[in-house]
């Protein structure tokens, strides 16, 4: 483009041009000014770095703000309706760009958020409030995951612009959370109910350094060819000059990037042209190194030192070194040598800086961040090695393209230079990689295909995806469809196959990935495999961001899982799968395992139960190392292997966090304690027992804390007693170090007692406790939230009866909850109530209550001999019946229920969790189906359907009171000599039946107060006029008899204590009942649906008669 066709930036509206510090725009966004701001086309732009394609961003923003302009010329914004999502694959690039945003957009009241990891103070409210929200794809991914609640789309219907930066990050494994989150806002774009939302309309631009492959972009992004710009390098202000340069490997990473240093001087010496130089380390001790290992080389040479051009250089050199704060930098810059990194203090940081600006110091030894954000360009790049140490995973991982393209965009300075230097240094084997990257010759592939069943998972728990058709739909949403199309070889597919073979093909896996999915119970399907619903264990897997054989491994944990077992199940985990044993760490990993000391909770085993003296295995090295470091004091100070241990840590506790809402789904009392004291021990890298437990205050290390622990100072309350004065003397530290440690005990969570206690109650079999929270104190600090778990168990079974997650600092206090539970039967019964901290270890409190056989767990009937037992229920339900007006959180055994987000049990009355905190604990409810409402109607209606089955008798006299089948039903048997055949009693009553059954059931129907005795005296009345039978057959064999099938549920939380157990039905207590299937179509009346059914359990065999009794003694 000629210069006087430059756009100006006296083109854009009047409240716009102060955005830009300059007056044209240059060539590049000359040319897509139009496309940018008087379009709404989506568009897709390849050029190099640093031809100045945030201005691009910057553009479409503006265009985006201008629907604030009035008529009036008057910007009128209202906040948070026209979201912008900014995309990139860094988070040095996303501060950067949100610091420059701010500075630019804040006047006008535009609301700029980072969601990051370096930042977690936001919540769903600063989401929907703003207006610019920069984000890495992970981020954003995991937040909208477990932020879009209950399938709601929340904020994104507000989202009007979708910025991707770097979106060449395709390429690399982390692309596929890139390619997952646009996929989805493409998907949700197109739902019908977003027709009237500005997400309707979503617009999306996307930018990319040189590739061949912009077409597959455009048509995955659905932009026209108008959209599509491709700029080559002669839009680089300064023509750069590339050489990849491979080396043998070493031993290992760290060894191969030190032995590099050997060669910069050589390359300075041969390409720099004695011009200013950045040499990209991965680590700031690498930074270092590089610096000293230069400088010593000049050293020898004396006064010819290459890096010192004149006097005047040497004598502002040595002014700056007295100056300069950091001692090893001192003897550096005297050389013309410095090196930058986030270690440095502020001033030192300002002088290096501007030391080279002003190119007194030529060579500049730096990490990566400095690529971003700081304007540091040179006339020669030097990249030491193409690897980095990733923290999160703990190893030396290739840097992104994006990142080695961000780096070579440092070469040059269009003030002063036409040319630049950029010289990669890396392995042999990936020496090609580097050339087609610079070269602009790398295909941009998707990385969907490996970690697909993760993120279809993750879209079936957003209700984004409710059947098959919607998750084929998903799939072709996908960059992974564009590319299969055209490289079917990538993808396992057979080469030369037709867009229709390849559709098919995508449906195959994507129905593959769904039964894969819904085997594992992850998600539900209906018979026909159409309908797709989420179940517990997936939405565990997506809002903790899992692998899916992770998983896997959680749900196959044993019903006891022990610590050791949940310990196991970490190490195990794909996500540091990565982590290799090396043969330099298996010595010290046999010695840490042997153990002599006796530190270790956990070891290795052989086969015979001994102590292993060989670790081979990276499991057995991964358990080794997560029990040396939770000693508090581990022996593995190796590099590599505190690595491993971080990481081990970092991932194990987020893993112990899906473990423990696992098992607290399966009601699982000791393996979600254990896993939730797990979690919290990874977190701190200390056990629970630990002597240091005060490590867990800011400003306590080890040193101060083995200090603490000489003078018997090893808990907070032993901390919170002891003097200042002594605390100082014993650290060897001054005043006043005693008074800031003690305030470090402000960081911990409110004090809080609890009390559990049994108190008499009316319902037979049950025993009635009362749990009593009152917070001792106030934490100042308001801040930091802190949660805690509230858990009641019963220990002899397993079985939690109450869990709730609380705020420790806003529950109304004091709280008392009741509990029900089953009273023992046998022996005693054993209840647990634990308030578990959810951070802090050392501070949990533990009660327990235990529960004796009750005297009068043994019944008569009123006229048998018979004694009868109570069988213990199948479920136990938390019920308050003197509370009714309290929601209940009923609890059960999960494998008869289907969890329903939008059924969820109410939470207790005190203040809990936030709507919009993503930390609220998922309520267990009850959904069984095998129980039923039993009101007297459906108790007649019942025994009227089984009456139609028993056998035709011939009929009696009829009498001036003709017999119903319910009252001949109610005779009971008076001695067992006098017993009366049910077939003879129904043949007398056949012709009468339909005509009386109804009055009696109407009367039984308003009667509410019925008790045995008033529907016994009933009978007696009525006996009198029924009809003589002149043969009575004795009942000899129960095959003599029709078999009655009475399966109803009762439920618990009745006044009467009256229990009956006769033949094979057993009524547990006396009132209403959850229905069972579709027996029972009536409507649940508001106070029945509060109350929780416990199931029956059936017991031995008797006469058949006496289940009528049990029916009416129900009544």
């Amino acid at each position: 483009m000629d210069s006087y066709s430059l756009k100006s930036v006296s083109d854009l509206p009047d409240p716009f041009r102060s955005t830009f510090s300059f007056r044209y725009f240059n060539s590049l966004q000359s040319e897509c000014f139009s496309a940018c701001f008087h379009s709404d086309m989506n568009m897709v732009i390849s050029a190099p770095t640093g031809s100045g394609k945030t201005v691009l961003f910057e553009l479409c923003i503006l265009r985006l703000l201008s629907k604030f302009i009035s008529q009036e010329g008057r910007f009128i914004h209202m906040k948070g309706t026209l979201k912008t999502i900014y995309i990139s694959p860094s988070k040095a690039l996303v501060q950067e760009k949100l610091r420059s945003w701010n500075q630019k957009l804040g006047s006008w009241g535009i609301n700029c958020l980072e969601l990051t990891g370096d930042n977690e103070s936001y919540s769903v409210r600063n989401i929907q409030e703003a207006d610019i929200v920069l984000t890495t794809p992970e981020k954003f991914d995991a937040v909208t995951r477990f932020g879009i609640k209950d399938g709601g789309l929340s904020f994104f219907s507000d989202i009007s612009l979708v910025l991707i930066d770097e979106v060449h990050l395709l390429n690399d494994p982390r692309g596929a959370a890139l390619e997952a989150i646009v996929s989805r806002i493409k998907m949700i774009s197109c739902s019908p109910q977003m027709g009237k939302s500005p997400l309707a309309h979503v617009r999306f631009l996307a930018v990319s350094a040189t590739i061949p492959n912009i077409d597959d972009l455009a048509e995955w992004l659905m932009v026209p060819i108008q959209g599509i710009k491709r700029f080559g390098e002669e839009m680089r202000p300064v023509k750069l000059t590339t050489k990849v340069f491979g080396y043998a490997p070493a031993k290992n990473d760290f060894l191969f990037e030190k032995r590099l240093q050997n060669y910069i001087f050589d390359l300075l010496m041969q390409y720099s042209s004695g011009k200013s130089a950045l040499v990209f380390c991965s680590t700031r001790k690498g930074a270092q190194e590089a610096a000293q290992r230069l400088s010593q080389t000049v050293m020898t040479h004396g006064y010819s030192n290459p890096f010192i051009k004149s006097r005047d250089q040497q004598e502002r050199l040595k002014e700056a070194s007295l100056s300069c704060g950091d001692k090893q930098m001192q003897s550096y810059i005297l050389y013309g040598v410095g090196y930058h990194n986030g270690g440095l203090s502020p001033k030192d940081r300002n002088l290096i800086e501007g030391l080279f600006l002003n190119g007194d110091l030529q060579v500049l030894c730096t990490t990566n961040t400095l690529a971003h954000g700081i304007n540091l360009p040179a006339h020669m790049v030097i990249i030491k090695s193409t690897q980095h140490f990733n923290k999160e995973k703990g190893i030396y991982m290739e840097y992104d393209r994006s990142m080695i393209l961000q780096m070579c965009g440092r070469a040059g300075r269009p003030p002063f230079d036409d040319t630049g230097m950029v010289i990669i240094m890396t392995r042999r084997e990936t020496v090609h990689l580097y050339e087609n990257l610079l070269g602009g010759c790398e295909l941009v592939e998707s990385q969907l295909l490996s970690c697909v069943t993760e993120h279809l998972a993750a879209e079936v728990v957003q209700l984004t995806v409710p059947d098959i058709t919607r998750a084929i739909e998903w799939m072709k949403c996908s960059y992974l469809y564009v590319r299969m199309k055209k490289n079917p070889q990538n993808y396992a597919v057979k080469k030369g196959l037709s867009n229709t073979h390849v559709e098919k093909h995508i449906q195959e896996v994507c129905v593959q990935k769904v039964n894969e999915l819904a085997h594992y119970q992850m998600i539900w399907t209906d018979e026909d495999g159409f309908l797709l619903k989420p179940l517990e264990p997936g939405r565990l897997m997506t809002k903790y961001y899992l692998k899916f054989d992770t998983m896997k491994h959680i749900m196959k944990a044993p019903s006891s899982c022990s610590i050791e077992d949940a310990l196991h199940i970490v190490c195990r985990a794909e996500e540091i799968s990565w982590i290799q044993l090396r043969r330099n760490e298996k010595k010290l990993l046999n010695d840490i395992n042997t153990d002599k000391d006796g530190r270790l909770r956990f070891h290795i085993l052989g086969d015979k139960g001994k102590k292993k003296r060989r670790i081979q295995t990276r499991e057995e090295k991964l358990f080794i190392l997560a029990n040396d470091c939770l000693t508090g004091d581990p022996l593995a100070h190796d590099l590599s292997l505190t690595q491993d241990m971080n990481s081990v840590c970092s991932n194990g506790c987020r893993i112990a966090k899906c473990m423990k809402e696992y098992f607290i789904y399966k009601m699982n009392y000791k393996g979600a304690l254990n896993s939730i004291l797990l979690a919290k021990s990874l977190h701190q890298k200390l056990w629970e027992d630990s002597p240091y437990l005060l490590k867990q205050l800011p400003g306590i290390g080890m040193v101060t804390a083995k200090a603490l622990q000489s003078m018997g100072v090893k808990s907070f309350e032993t901390l919170s007693e002891a003097d200042p004065r002594k605390i100082e003397m014993v650290t060897g530290r001054k005043f006043p170090f005693g008074n800031h440690i003690k305030e470090s005990l402000l960081s911990l969570p409110p004090k809080v007692d609890m009390k559990v206690e049994e108190i008499s109650c009316p319902n037979y079999g049950k025993s009635k406790l009362v749990m009593t929270l009152t917070r001792l104190s106030q934490s100042p600090q308001a801040t930091k939230r802190h949660y805690a778990d509230m858990v009641v168990a019963t220990e002899e079974d397993n079985m939690i009866v109450f869990h709730e997650k609380i705020r420790v600092e806003e529950f109304t206090s004091p709280y008392s909850a009741t509990i029900l539970v089953t009273s023992p039967l046998q022996g005693k019964l054993t209840v647990k109530a634990d308030l578990i901290f959810e951070e802090f270890i050392g501070i949990d409190i533990h009660e327990k209550v235990i529960l004796m056989k009750d005297i009068n767990s043994h019944i008569y009937h009123d006229h048998g001999m018979k004694k009868l037992s109570l069988p213990q229920p199948s479920n136990v339900y938390i019920v308050d019946p003197d509370n009714d007006h309290l929601p209940q959180s009923p609890t059960r055994k999960p494998q008869k229920s289907l969890k329903s987000k939008t059924e969820e049990a109410s939470m207790p009355s005190f203040k809990l969790l936030d709507e919009d905190s993503d930390e609220g604990e998922r309520v267990v409810e009850n959904n069984d189906d095998d129980c039923k409402i039993i009101t007297e109607i459906t108790v007649f209606d019942h025994i009227r359907e089984k009456a139609k089955s028993l056998p035709f008798l011939a009929a009696t006299p009829s009498t001036e009171h003709p017999p119903s089948l319910e009252t001949l039903s109610l005779i009971r048997k008076r001695t067992h000599n006098r017993q009366l055949v049910l077939n003879e009693l129904l043949e007398s009553s056949n012709n009468s039946s339909e005509e009386s059954s109804e009055p009696d059931g109407g009367t039984s129907t308003r009667s509410n107060m019925l008790t045995g005795d008033t529907i016994f005296e009933h009978i007696r009345k009525k006996s009198k006029c029924f009809p003589r039978v002149d043969e009575i057959k004795s009942l000899t064999t129960k095959s003599s008899i029709p078999d009655f099938d009475f399966d109803f549920d009762l439920s618990a939380g009745a006044e009467s204590n009256d229990q009956v157990h006769k033949g094979t039905l057993t009524i547990l207590d006396l009132e209403a009942v959850k229905p069972k299937g579709k027996a029972n179509n009536e409507e649940k009346s508001p106070g029945l649906a509060k109350r929780q059914s416990c199931s029956l359990a059936t017991a031995g065999e008797t006469d058949p008669f006496l289940g009528f009794k049990s029916v009416f003694s129900f009544l």
